[in-house]
């Protein structure tokens, strides 16, 4: 009974957010972005419907709540739905789309989480996400970029992450929580297969980032997901690598599964060995990742990668942590300063400093095109991110425009 009551209310919150028309005009479609023949050149929009208190930290204030779970719980639904609120009218607008596109990009990755469709009972998040993400995908379709829709939080968590919406449990793989999760694909799919949206959106993420417990079970649910995205269309579904190699999911679902995307992620910060590393090294590591690609099965996408060179902007690690670069974070050693690299722009670096985030940026280009494209994160920051601010990489001449102008050709030597 439960279960039935969760599946009737999300109905009813899809349905209110969408115009009148019946979902009986919805009709098969194809993928319309050329997966596979054509580059992936995109970026995500982080911190728009999933909070992350580094990109915002205005929202958090003096940090008590420590991710969007316990921000909601602390403020009561009434304040948080009216602190959300004038978050998403005001966060993202269609200038910001109009700025992505000028930039050469071909696609947006945009976070959401399952309570914005179906909140769990007892859940403090509120809802109204879906009529800004539906603005969104309007404001794309608009300048000609494309939509990736990414679960990026589960019920109970898939990571523990805060940019999961709950910080520190890991519980997504018990109880009901994953057969909640197939409803909340099921519903996006059938609700973005209409007309109105399907030259836009043209891909579904299933889950962002999980960190394994139960891989055969994982294994489950991506077979579950792609059933419930296909009753509606040939849209494309995105798998997570879950922090495996790529090449372990060679052969899974790559016979009579088609259109599906393996995202990947890069990061080279979170770890005092990865830290510790000289730019050439930072090199020498994407590049490898490139000659990787050629050995996957499947169009694979770097869903997640930044220029950044150090962990030092403020909570990226979490509220409440320090950075490993300055041996304020349990379990690290002192490798250098973060004066200046806590928030702000890529411009109070040194001209040294700028060119090797360069050099780094370009060798990620480079590589992860070996693949089937790749999408940066994030696109704006609240106060700035020196390393992570695609927007401010480009106004300083540190990300390529266009994006195939090199400075530092040809150093993967492909």
């Amino acid at each position: 009974m439960l279960i039935g009551a969760l599946v009737t209310a999300a109905a009813l919150l899809l349905q209110a957010t969408v115009q009148a028309a019946p979902f009986d005009v919805i009709r098969k479609r194809e993928v319309t972005f050329p997966y596979g023949s054509k580059k992936v050149r995109g970026v995500n929009l982080g911190g728009w419907f999933v909070l992350e208190p580094w990109i915002t930290p205005s929202l958090f204030g003096a940090g008590s709540a420590v991710d969007e779970y316990n921000l909601c719980q602390q403020l009561g639904k009434t304040s948080c739905r009216q602190k959300l609120s004038q978050h998403w009218a005001s966060f993202y607008t269609a200038e910001d789309f109009k700025q992505i596109a000028s930039a050469g990009l071909n696609h947006v990755r945009i976070p959401l989480g399952y309570w914005a469709v179906s909140p769990l009972p007892g859940d403090p998040y509120i809802q109204g996400q879906i009529a800004y993400l539906d603005k969104a995908i309007s404001w794309a379709g608009q300048y000609g970029l494309k939509v990736w829709i990414d679960l990026h939080g589960t019920p109970g968590s898939q990571n523990g992450f805060d940019n999961s919406g709950r910080r520190g449990q890991i519980l997504w793989q018990t109880g009901g929580n994953v057969a909640h999760t197939v409803k909340v694909i099921g519903y996006l799919a059938k609700k973005y297969a209409k007309p109105q949206w399907n030259n836009v959106v043209t891909a579904i993420e299933l889950v962002n980032e999980r960190t394994v417990l139960n891989l055969d079970q994982l294994k489950k649910y991506y077979y579950d997901g792609w059933g419930a995205i296909h009753d509606y269309g040939d849209i494309a579904v995105v798998i997570s690598d879950a922090f495996r190699d790529p090449t372990d999911w060679n052969g899974f679902m790559s016979s009579g599964f088609n259109n599906v995307i393996l995202d990947t992620h890069h990061y080279e910060v979170f770890s005092p060995g990865q830290l510790a590393m000289n730019i050439n090294s930072h090199v020498g590591s994407a590049c490898g990742i490139g000659k990787q690609l050629n050995n996957v099965d499947k169009w694979t996408v770097i869903g997640e990668w930044s220029g950044a060179l150090t962990d030092c902007t403020k909570w990226l690690n979490g509220i409440g942590r320090g950075a490993r670069y300055d041996n304020t974070f349990p379990g690290s050693w002192y490798i250098g300063s973060c004066a200046k690299r806590t928030s702000g722009s890529i411009s109070q670096f040194s001209d040294a400093e700028r060119k090797n985030t360069r050099r780094y940026i370009e060798a990620q280009l480079d590589a992860y095109e070996r693949g089937a494209g790749w999408i940066f994160w994030t696109w704006k920051t609240e106060a700035g991110s020196p390393e992570w601010e695609l927007r401010d990489l480009i106004w300083n001449g540190v990300f390529p425009q266009p994006l195939t102008q090199r400075w530092y050709p040809n150093q993967c030597g492909f």
